[in-house]
């Protein structure tokens, strides 16, 4: 095991690990590091934690110090020097008129190399432009394209969730998004409802993925064949979160639609899950609770527990059994007789 804190350089983005070389850094600490880069400033986003080995990269580049008032005086430098360097790189790719769009440009903390971020539909010729601003800045320059996501998350904007964009506030690393998961989710695959501000499928299609996954397992498939209580028939809609199919029945009163909830049917060519003859009897129950109203299902256990422990010679006809049934109900009802109209009669 290792330990180590996590470092992030920017609002949001991925966290890199460093060695804190004993010391305990909270996370919003502000602290000065060595990377590929040079001497970057960035601040804490994971605190003191150890990790596999085989989690990390060795050697790790320790800690430099905690950023001074010095140091954050260099920094709101930089970010001045920053600005006047976009002007003068946005002027000079007019001047040349390549086919780029620059983002950003960044100062590494120690000023010796300046980034300068764009985009572009292909590749771009700008050994010229790398000339002319070497010339101007006295200081290695370096020109990276990225995507429209990373655009994104750098310029920052608000999503139509009417919130700020996951990957400009919280989002560590992009990951991938494909057309399937909004199938599966079951979401319009109109690309003006799915896409983001970037022109690409929304980020959050992945969040709840897993959990949309794990619910069609044991979901059938739209047009697929099943086994129900009232009869066999085709899946018209699925809807996967309440775990709920809408069934279309064949039978002799022409073509009828019926929900069913998970656990009430059987996919044809699978092996049964449940059994059919159940989920009826527990239908049938339940239909009687609410036909009954104030009797729960206990009450209507009992009573059949009752009958079954008779001969059939007592049990009667089923239109008498209901006679007894509702009989009991309305001697109880009427033995409930608040104590104060009780009085009255008195």
């Amino acid at each position: 095991m290792v330990e180590i804190i996590g470092v992030r350089f920017s609002k949001a983005g991925k966290s890199y690990y460093f060695d804190p070389e004993g010391e305990n850094f909270d996370v919003g600490t502000t602290v000065i590091v060595e990377t590929s880069r040079g001497i970057e400033m960035g601040r804490v986003s994971i605190p003191n934690r150890e990790i596999a080995d085989d989690d990390i990269t060795a050697p790790l580049k320790p800690v430099i110090r905690v950023a001074t008032d010095e140091d954050m005086k260099i920094s709101d430098e930089n970010k001045i020097k920053e600005k006047e360097a976009f002007e003068t790189a946005a002027e000079l790719i007019k001047e040349y008129r390549l086919g780029m769009k620059l983002i950003d440009v960044e100062y590494t903390f120690d000023r010796t190399k300046l980034l300068f971020y764009f985009t572009a539909d292909g590749r771009v010729d700008f050994r010229d432009l790398v000339k002319a601003l070497a010339g101007i800045f006295r200081i290695r320059i370096e020109l990276r394209q990225i995507g429209v996501r990373d655009e994104a998350r750098q310029i920052g904007s608000l999503g139509m969730c009417g919130r700020e964009l996951c990957c400009s506030t919280f989002l560590d690393d992009f990951k991938s998004v494909s057309i399937k998961m909004a199938k599966e989710q079951g979401l319009s695959l109109n690309p003006t409802k799915i896409s983001g501000v970037c022109g690409r499928l929304m980020c959050c299609l992945q969040y709840e993925q897993e959990t949309y996954e794990e619910a069609l397992k044991t979901m059938p498939n739209r047009y697929a064949h099943v086994e129900t209580i009232d009869g066999s028939g085709v899946v018209v809609d699925v809807e996967t979160l309440k775990q709920q199919i809408r069934v279309k029945l064949d039978g002799e009163e022409g073509h009828k639609t019926e929900i069913y909830k998970v656990g009430e049917f059987n996919i044809v060519g699978k092996e049964p899950t449940v059994s059919l003859e159940e989920v009826k009897c527990k239908k049938e129950e339940e239909a009687l609770v609410k036909a009954a109203g104030f009797m729960d299902a206990a009450d209507i256990k009992a009573q059949y527990d009752e009958y079954d422990d008779t001969d059939d010679s007592a049990k009667g006809s089923g239109s008498e059994r209901r006679r007894r049934k509702n009989g009991n109900g309305r001697r109880n009802r009427k033995k409930a007789v608040p104590s104060d109209k009780q009085g009255r009669r008195n």
